[in-house]
């Protein structure tokens, strides 16, 4: 019920919308945002609700607890207008990657706010690449086995630069975000052997080179305490110069390594 009506926070919304959004009963709905006006988290107009103060003072608390969310939110925001491109600010949870900011519109289709993708191979690559050996083997074990040795290459190219490239095209990038969620199982590795005719994983030190370095996101971890919490990532969408690559690399993982002063 939050989250419906702070999707339109200056928007009232009847009852019967509420319930059919929902789901409840008309009586736990009704029963539910009488106590939640109580508390000052809704306002009743004309038999409609939106939120209240109540509810947005407890947002800023929770705001001013999470730094690196409000931090990272300013941080892309001034990237994506130094670079001219949009810029996301990913979060991990556990084994979970989500889009928590996203300044600009992407090209692709699969990044939009809220967006979550499990961290399984070979996506998310750095939020692993920093990790211990024997963790970084652990994942990619669990990657299709004709993309293993390359994913390997890919994890070694990103933690000497600083940041990771994916340069998929629209349909091998819908087959990522297909394959992503799945358990080891003898289709996910199918897919995966498909993926690896269609794509190579990110790109190696000696294949930076030259003027058609096709690039969908760039993207540079924010770490706490050795671990990669969250990362910064730019989204070109373009066939650039390497070059231009290096210095758009180079201007996300320096935000980035400025949000790792504030992330916890």
């Amino acid at each position: 019920m939050i989250e419906l009506l702070c999707a339109s926070p200056d928007v009232a919304l009847p009852l019967a919308d509420i319930v059919r959004h929902t789901g409840m009963s008309r009586a736990t709905a009704h029963a539910v945002l009488q106590q939640l006006t109580v508390d000052g988290w809704t306002i009743r107009e004309d038999g409609a609700y939106r939120i209240g103060q109540g509810l947005a003072r407890l947002a800023d608390r929770i705001d001013a607890a999470f730094p690196l969310r409000r931090s990272g939110a300013r941080a892309a925001r001034e990237l994506a207008q130094e670079l001219d491109i949009p810029v996301f600010l990913a979060i991990r949870e556990e084994d979970v990657v989500e889009v928590a900011e996203l300044v600009g519109e992407p090209l692709s289709d699969w990044i939009r706010r809220g967006r979550r993708l499990r961290l399984r191979p070979p996506v998310c690559r750095e939020f692993v690449a920093w990790e211990p050996a024997a963790d970084r083997e652990e994942w990619i074990a669990d990657a299709p086995p004709a993309i293993r040795s390359r994913l390997g290459l890919a994890l070694d190219a990103i933690r000497a630069r600083g940041y990771a490239i994916e340069r998929l095209a629209q349909d091998a990038g819908q087959l990522l975000d297909a394959i992503a969620p799945m358990s080891s199982s003898s289709i996910r590795d199918q897919i995966g052997d498909l993926l690896s005719q269609l794509i190579e994983i990110d790109y190696l030190g000696h294949e930076l080179t030259g003027d058609a370095i096709a690039a969908a996101t760039i993207a540079a971890p924010i770490r706490h305490d050795g671990a990669v919490v969250a990362s910064l990532v730019a989204c070109p969408d373009a066939t650039l110069p390497a070059a231009e690559i290096e210095r758009i690399g180079a201007a996300v993982a320096a935000a980035a390594d400025q949000l790792s002063e504030v992330a916890h």
